[in-house]
């Protein structure tokens, strides 16, 4: 195995919500992959996690690629767009011609990126007809870019195990535990690395609701999530503004 450093960029996705470590803190993805990279290489391994909620692409490619290509790493992840289908400003030429560029500078550096399509998150949202030909337009691109530079691609919209809701959170737009695990056993499968059969376990469907008790659900989603996020919009606040990167710098990994 070539890889000795990893750098994740990105956002909620990366970062890690809602995959809570017990003594607090987000785990997420990226960091079992990071983990199972660290066995294989020993102490040497370093990792940073740039990674924040809420960042929308340019921020993301104005913040953080900066800081990870002068890292040198020789792995980094790029995962960035995902809160950006879901704004009014959304301009799908300038994304998809910003996202080839990003890659060739990633590249261009001697790393190896990992890339991602989305998984079908849209599936349990409202707002299906406006963002879900966004997504599968951005997931085009990503393919494209993965193609042309010769990124390494993890296809999570081609895995139907995403529709089942246990593996989302309450919020139902950020993985579960289980959803993140299931996400590092991919990324370590496309980096040729083995994992803990277990992460690709997926708990057990849960039966469908009556349709009373799904509305009032419904309704306790959208007055516990979808309506702070509506209110961070019209105020021009994100869920990031007071968050900064969870291991900024390239270290060991010590947990």
């Amino acid at each position: 195995m070539g890889w000795r450093s990893f750098v994740a960029v990105g956002d909620s996705f990366t970062e890690g919500l809602n995959d809570v470590y017990p003594e607090g803190g987000y785990r997420g993805w990226a960091d079992l992959v990071a983990t199972r990279l660290a066995a294989e290489v020993g102490p040497d391994f370093r990792y940073a996690n740039l990674a924040i909620r809420g960042r929308l692409f340019p921020r993301v490619v104005d913040e953080q690629v900066p800081a990870a290509l002068a890292m040198q790493p020789d792995l980094i992840s790029f995962a960035a767009g995902g809160n950006d289908v879901l704004r009014r400003t959304f301009d799908p030429d300038d994304m998809i011609a910003r996202f080839n560029d990003v890659v060739g500078r990633l590249r261009s550096g001697g790393s190896d990126v990992v890339l991602f399509r989305f998984a079908d998150v849209m599936a349990r949202l409202p707002g299906q007809r406006l963002v879900a030909p966004r997504v599968r337009l951005l997931n085009q691109a990503v393919g494209d870019t993965a193609q042309r530079h010769g990124a390494i691609l993890v296809d999570l919209y081609a895995d139907d195990t995403y529709l089942n809701p246990m593996l989302w959170s309450t919020d139902r737009l950020h993985l579960s535990s289980a959803g993140h695990r299931r996400v590092a056993a991919q990324v370590l499968t496309a980096l040729g690395v083995s994992c803990a059969e277990e992460w690709l376990l997926v708990p057990e469907r849960p039966l469908p609701k009556p349709w009373l008790t799904a509305r009032t659900d419904d309704l306790r989603w959208a007055a516990h999530h979808l309506a702070p996020w509506l209110t961070r919009r019209l105020t021009g606040r994100s869920s990031g503004d007071t968050v900064t990167a969870k291991r900024p710098t390239l270290s060991p990994l010590t947990d």
